[in-house]
C-alpha cells in the first residue's frame, strides 16, 4: 500500500487527519465508511448555525415584517449561491428546494404524469429505486444498460413512434450509489438530440455531487432535470434540490396541484379558479412554507465546507485516492491457498470510478460470507458500513448474476429487505459497501482493510479432524445444569430454583417469552440489540401472589417511578384496553403478530420511563390461531447434517480454530430456494415470542472452550448468561471435577436428549445462529466485543456464526396416561441421555 508519506503527492488531503478530532468529535473511536449514504457534518457548521439562528429573527417568508421580508431575501441569495455553486447560470437554470433527491424525482414524475396522453420512460438499470418506481406513472417503460443506451445515441430509439405526440423521459444516475460507477453526463444532450419524439432528461446527481463538482456551465447540454440531497455533500442540512433548465420548465405547466404561497389568486366561493404564479418556475412549485432555517443552514454549510476542505476538486481527489487504496487493499487480500478473500464490483477509481467500493467476501473453498454476518461484527468493532441491496435493485441483479425468476424465487422463499437469510441457492444477495468522503483519512480505509483480513482471511493449516464435531463414542453423563426462562422478551432471566418441577409446553418452557414490549409509535418489539439498558428489566414470578414482579436493577432511575411493579399473571379481559383482549398489529423479528396490549398507565409508564422510550407491555399467550400464533424457524444447518462417506480430503485444508468443516468438492450448479437446506423441515412447531425455537440449550464445556479462546486473545471470560439459554447442560461429574466425558460442542452432533426419570424426549432442531446481541453483560447492561468477535473466528461455517442448539419437546417414553406424558417437566439436576 502507498504510505502517507507518498500520498500527499496524490491530492490525499493530509490536513484532514489534524482537524478531525475537533471537527468531527463523533469519530473518536468510530470508523465512518458509509459516505455515500449520507457525510457527517462539522462541528463549526453545527456552531456557526447555532449562532446565526440565535442572532437573528427570521419569520415565515408568506409575509411583509421585518422578519418574513429577512428570511425571503436570505433565501433568494442562497438560491442564487447553489446555483454558482454548480456553475449554473440563473438565466437558464431554476432551482427548486424540495426534501431531497426523491422528492424532486417526485416533482417532475407528478408533472409528466399530468402531460396529455401521458409519458412513455426509460431509465438506466443502475438507477437507484426513486428513478426505478416512476415507472408505475408510465404508460410504457425500459430498462436500459450502457449498450442499449449507445443504439439509442446512434437513433435506435427505446421507444418508436415518430406521430406519438407523447413526450419520453430518460432518466439515469451520474453515479451509481452501489458501486460508485459514473455514467458518461453527456448523454443528457445526446439522447435529447437522437431522439424523435419530445424527450426530457432526468439526471440524478445525488451519489455524484457528494465528492465532485458538477458543472451545469453549458445550459444547451445539461439535463433538463437535475436532483440531489445537499446533506450528501455537506453532512446538514437535510435538503434538496431540483435543478430545472428553463428551456424545459415548460413540462410544470400541466402541474394542476397548488399550495399555499404557489398562487396569487385563489376563487372557490360559488366559482372554481386560480391564477398560479408566473414570474419564476420556483414559486409554482414550492408548495406551502418553505424550511427556511434549513435553507439558511446551507449558506453556512457552504463556506465551512470551503474553508474545512476547499474546492469540491480537491474533496474529489482526496476521496479518489483513498477509494484506490481501498480498492487495492481489498484485490490484494489472498488465503493461504491464494484464492482471493473478496470479490469486488466496483471498477478501479483509477478508471473513473467514485469513490464507492462495493463488495462480497468468499472463504477460502469459495463459500459466500454472509453479509449480515459481516455488519455485524463490523458493528462491534465500530466500522459504520452499508450491506443489502442499498437501494439499487438493476446494480445489484447485474453484479451478482440474478436473474429476475431467481429474485421472485428468493421473495417467494421469504426473502425481504433487511433479512438474515442473505445467501439463498449459492448466490448473495446484497452486498457490502464501503464508500468515502471529505473527512476520511488512510487510517480509516487501512483499519478496515485490516478488519477484513484478520476476520476472512484463511489461513493454509495441516487437515486436523475438529473432535466437537466427531460422533461420540458413547453418550456422556449429563445434567440440567440450571434452567431459565425469560418472561419478557429481551428482559433479563428467572432462574428456575432448585428442586421445582418446571413445565415444558409444546411452545417451550412454561412463561417464557410470554410478554413483550411493543414501542407505541411502530409497533416493533423492543430488543436488547438496540436498547441495552432492557438487560437491567428483571422479572420474577411470584405464583403465591399470581403476579409477575418486575424490578428495574438500572443505577438511574426518574423520581416519579417506583424500582418495582406487579402484573397479573391471569388473563383477566379487564387488563388490556376497553376491558377486552384489544388486538394490537405488532412485529416480532420481522413477522406480524397480533398481541394484547395492558392498559395500565402504570404498567406501562414504568416500563417507557425505565428505558427513556415510549411503549406499552404486550401478551402473546399459548393457544392463539392466525397471526396471533408463531411457528418455529430453526433447522439443522448444513455443518450438522450427516453426509455419505466422501473421498479422503487433500493433504490440505484450510480450518479456523474451532470452525466447522466444509467439504472439499466442486461447485454445484444453483438450486431453487425453495429446495434449500432452509425448507428441509417442514413441521410446524409452535413459539410464543422467541426468535426462532421454543427452547435454546448450551453447555458449560462449550461456554469454557469459548472462554479459553477469548482469554487466550487477551479478553475477558464471559457469563453463559450472555447466550439467553433455557437449559444449561454440564457433565455430572463436574460439581466435583474436570469432566472429560462431555467434549466442547458435542451437542452440534446430537439428534434428541432425554431428560428426567420419566426420560422425557427433546429433539433437537439446529444450531442457533448467534448476532451481537450476545455481547451484552446480563448484569451490567455494558455492551463489548465478545464472545462475539471471537465467535467469528472459531465458530463460523457458511459465513454466519453459530453457539447453542435449539431444541423442541417431542413427548414422553412408555404411556401417555402417566403423570410425566400428562405435565411433562424439567428440573435443575435432571439426568440427561444425549443420542
Amino acid at each position: 500500500m502507498t504510505g502517507p508519506t507518498t500520498a500527499t503527492n496524490s491530492g490525499y488531503n493530509v490536513t484532514v487527519e489534524d482537524i478531525r478530532k475537533e471537527e468531527f468529535p463523533m469519530l473518536n473511536g468510530e470508523i465512518y465508511l458509509d459516505h455515500a449514504g449520507t457525510t457527517l457534518y462539522p462541528k463549526s457548521l453545527m456552531d456557526r448555525f447555532a449562532q446565526e439562528m440565535t442572532s437573528n429573527l427570521f419569520g415565515n417568508p408568506h409575509s411583509a415584517s421585518a422578519s418574513s421580508q429577512r428570511s425571503s431575501l436570505r433565501i433568494e441569495d442562497i438560491r442564487l449561491r447553489i446555483l454558482q455553486f454548480f456553475n449554473a447560470d440563473p438565466n437558464e437554470f431554476d432551482l427548486v428546494f424540495v426534501a431531497n433527491a426523491t422528492a424532486g424525482i417526485k416533482l417532475v414524475t407528478d408533472a409528466m404524469r399530468t402531460q396529455p396522453g401521458g409519458f412513455d420512460y426509460a431509465y438506466h438499470q443502475l438507477s437507484h429505486t426513486s428513478l426505478v418506481g416512476v415507472r408505475e406513472e408510465a404508460r410504457k417503460s425500459v430498462c436500459l444498460d450502457n449498450d442499449q443506451v449507445a443504439r439509442s445515441v446512434e437513433g435506435d430509439h427505446f421507444f418508436g413512434g415518430v406521430d406519438d405526440d407523447a413526450p419520453v423521459l430518460f432518466a439515469y444516475p451520474a453515479q451509481s450509489n452501489m458501486d460508485g460507477r459514473r455514467l458518461p453526463l453527456t448523454w443528457a444532450d445526446q439522447i435529447r438530440r437522437a431522439s424523435i419524439r419530445r424527450t426530457y432528461t432526468l439526471l440524478d446527481a445525488a451519489a455524484f455531487v457528494s465528492t465532485s463538482a458538477l458543472d451545469l456551465g453549458d445550459s444547451e447540454t445539461a439535463p433538463d432535470f437535475t436532483v440531489l440531497s445537499f446533506y450528501k455533500i455537506f453532512g446538514f442540512p437535510d435538503l434538496g434540490a431540483l435543478i430545472v433548465r428553463r428551456q424545459a420548465q415548460d413540462v410544470f405547466a400541466s402541474r394542476r396541484y397548488f399550495g399555499g404561497g404557489t398562487v396569487d389568486m385563489v376563487v372557490c366561493v360559488k366559482e372554481q379558479w386560480h391564477a398560479p404564479k408566473s414570474q419564476f418556475l420556483h414559486e409554482r412549485l414550492e408548495d406551502g412554507t418553505l424550511p427556511i432555517h434549513n435553507i439558511i443552514a446551507l449558506d453556512a454549510a457552504l463556506d465551512v465546507h470551503n474553508q474545512l476542505f476547499g474546492f469540491m476538486r480537491d474533496v474529489a481527489n482526496h476521496t479518489l485516492f483513498l477509494a484506490q487504496r481501498l480498492y487495492d487493499g481489498l484485490n490484494e487480500l489472498r488465503h493461504g491457498n491464494g484464492e482471493p478473500v473478496c470479490v469486488v464490483y466496483s471498477s478501479s477509481p483509477g478508471d473513473g470510478n467514485g469513490p464507492v467500493i462495493a463488495f462480497n467476501i468468499r472463504n477460502s473453498l469459495g463459500a459466500w460470507i454472509s453479509i449480515a454476518e459481516v455488519e455485524k461484527l463490523a458493528t462491534l468493532k465500530r466500522f459504520h458500513i452499508r450491506t443489502g441491496g442499498l437501494c439499487n435493485p438493476g446494480g445489484i441483479a447485474s453484479a451478482l448474476g440474478l436473474e429476475p425468476w431467481e429474485m421472485k424465487q428468493n421473495f417467494s422463499s421469504g426473502f425481504r429487505c433487511g433479512t438474515e437469510n442473505d445467501i439463498m441457492s449459492g448466490k448473495p444477495t446484497g452486498v457490502i459497501r464501503g464508500s468515502l468522503g471529505a473527512m476520511s483519512t488512510i487510517s480509516d480505509v487501512d483499519s478496515f482493510v485490516n478488519f477484513v483480513s484478520e476476520f476472512y482471511r484463511d489461513e493454509l493449516t495441516s487437515a486436523t479432524p475438529v473432535p466437537s464435531l466427531s460422533p461420540a463414542s458413547k453418550s456422556p453423563s449429563l445434567r440440567v445444569h440450571a434452567i431459565t426462562v425469560y418472561p419478557i422478551k429481551s428482559c433479563g432471566g428467572f432462574q428456575v430454583p432448585a428442586g421445582v418441577d418446571w413445565e415444558v409446553r409444546p411452545e417451550g418452557l412454561a412463561w417464557d417469552r410470554e410478554w413483550c414490549l411493543v414501542h407505541r409509535g411502530s409497533g416493533q418489539a423492543l430488543s436488547q440489540k438496540r436498547i441495552p439498558q432492557m438487560a437491567l428489566i428483571r422479572p420474577s414470578l411470584d405464583f403465591e401472589r399470581g403476579q409477575l414482579r418486575v424490578a428495574y436493577v438500572g443505577s438511574s432511575l426518574p423520581p416519579s417511578l417506583n424500582r418495582e411493579i406487579s402484573v397479573p399473571l391471569s388473563k383477566n379481559p379487564s387488563l388490556f384496553q376497553h376491558s377486552s383482549l384489544r388486538s394490537t398489529s405488532s412485529r416480532v423479528c420481522g413477522e406480524e403478530i397480533i398481541a394484547q396490549t395492558y392498559v395500565s398507565p402504570e404498567i406501562n409508564d414504568f416500563f417507557s420511563g425505565v428505558l427513556g422510550v415510549p411503549c406499552v407491555l404486550a401478551r402473546f399467550p399459548a393457544g392463539g390461531q392466525g397471526k396471533s400464533m408463531r411457528h418455529a424457524k430453526a433447522h439443522l444447518q448444513k455443518h450438522q447434517i450427516k453426509q455419505p462417506p466422501s473421498p479422503p480430503p487433500l493433504p490440505k485444508e484450510i480450518l479456523l480454530p474451532g470452525s466447522f468443516p466444509t467439504d472439499l468438492g466442486v461447485e454445484s450448479p444453483p438450486s431453487p430456494p425453495d429446495s434449500d437446506s432452509d425448507s428441509r423441515d417442514t413441521m410446524k412447531r409452535k413459539i410464543l415470542l422467541s426468535n426462532e425455537s421454543p427452547m435454546l440449550a448450551i453447555t458449560l464445556a462449550s461456554v469454557n472452550a469459548l472462554n479459553k479462546e477469548i482469554t487466550s486473545r487477551g479478553g475477558t471470560a464471559v457469563s453463559p448468561a450472555v447466550f439467553r439459554a433455557n437449559i444449561i447442560l454440564d457433565s455430572v461429574s463436574s460439581s466435583s471435577s474436570p469432566s472429560e466425558d462431555l467434549k466442547p460442542y458435542e451437542e452440534d452432533n446430537w439428534s434428541t436428549l432425554r431428560i428426567g426419570p420419566q426420560g422425557h424426549e427433546f429433539t433437537m432442531l439446529g444450531s442457533c445462529r448467534r448476532c451481537h446481541m450476545v455481547c451484552i453483560n446480563q448484569e451490567t447492561a455494558v455492551k463489548s466485543e465478545e464472545p462475539f468477535v471471537t465467535l467469528s473466528k472459531t465458530r463460523r461455517f457458511d459465513g454466519k456464526v453459530f453457539f447453542g442448539t435449539h431444541m423442541c419437546y417431542s413427548g414422553t417414553g412408555g404411556s401417555t396416561a402417566s403423570k410425566g406424558a400428562q405435565f411433562p417437566s424439567v428440573r435443575v439436576g435432571d439426568v440427561v441421555v444425549a443420542s
